[in-house]
């Protein structure tokens, strides 16, 4: 497996998520990673939903710091273990999501947009009344007022998460029909020196293709984007490094030549 590092993954820190720390680090190790990153949830305002409360989804950071540092240090002959957190993005809680990201030594910062004016994509509310190509629009657009808006992360996380809960994941969605504001969110990116990611978490959702699309992968590329990292947005130990295989190969048909890993907010770049 040419992609040893996982960049994207929840444990217990995360509100959706009930898998102990430790167990993550083990599945990692049998999957032959060389280095793992936690990115804990933290989303400033969120609803409340089915089964979860808004309150739920404020991270206890030094918590999760502490656990973590305690297991780094156990496995660090091992493997090697990242301090990162995933930030949902919101115009209502700018200064609060920047505070956050000043607030500890994170080794990764993934910026997210998780809900789209106060409404959370994972729910069918949010489709009623309209084509879903609309709603999914609107949920580009947003991101691309919340890249704009911010500078506190490294990468933006699953690009076209949307597309997981609108129709069937298995159909492609109309990737040309919003192509101008992925193009202005792509040259957004590259002007802050900022990246993407390629999250291989839709597969297990019985998507066909990665957030994002293949055909927005070589877009970023063809604009000039480089700085690419892999996650796989697992919540539980047997998703750690999902197709991991099937992603370098994707990477390298859309030209890129490396995928980034961030240790103290720097980007390594490591040959794919």
């Amino acid at each position: 497996m040419a992609i040893l590092a996982d960049c994207h993954m929840h444990s217990h820190f995360s509100a959706d998520s009930d898998a102990p720390m430790r167990d993550m680090i083990e599945a990692g190790i049998k999957k032959g990673l060389n280095t793992m990153c936690f990115t804990e949830h933290n989303d400033f305002n969120f609803v409340d939903g089915d089964n979860l409360k808004a309150e739920d989804w404020i991270l206890n950071v030094d918590s999760y710091l502490y656990e973590l540092l305690k297991l780094k240090e156990e496995y660090a002959d091992r493997i090697r273990i990242l301090f990162g957190i995933e930030i949902g993005f919101q115009t209502s809680c700018i200064r609060e999501n920047a505070v956050l990201a000043k607030s500890h030594d994170f080794d990764f910062i993934i910026g997210s947009t998780h809900l789209v004016r106060g409404m959370d994509p994972y729910y069918k509310e949010y489709y009623e009344g309209r084509e879903v190509e609309e709603a999914y629009h609107e949920y580009f657009e947003d991101e691309l007022l919340n890249i704009k808006k911010n500078s506190n992360f490294d990468v933006y996380g699953h690009l076209d998460y949307v597309v997981r809960y609108g129709s069937d994941p298995s159909v492609p969605y109309d990737y040309g029909r919003h192509a101008d504001v992925f193009d202005e969110i792509f040259k957004t990116l590259i002007d802050k020196e900022k990246g993407i990611e390629l999250n291989t978490g839709g597969i297990k959702k019985g998507m066909k293709d990665f957030h994002p699309c293949m055909q927005a992968l070589k877009r970023y590329r063809e604009l000039g984007g480089e700085i690419i990292t892999i996650g796989s947005d697992a919540h539980k130990p047997e998703n750690i490094a999902d197709c991991f295989d099937r992603a370098c190969e994707v990477l390298k048909e859309c030209g890129f030549k490396y995928y980034c890993v961030y240790e103290k907010r720097n980007p390594e770049y490591h040959k794919l």
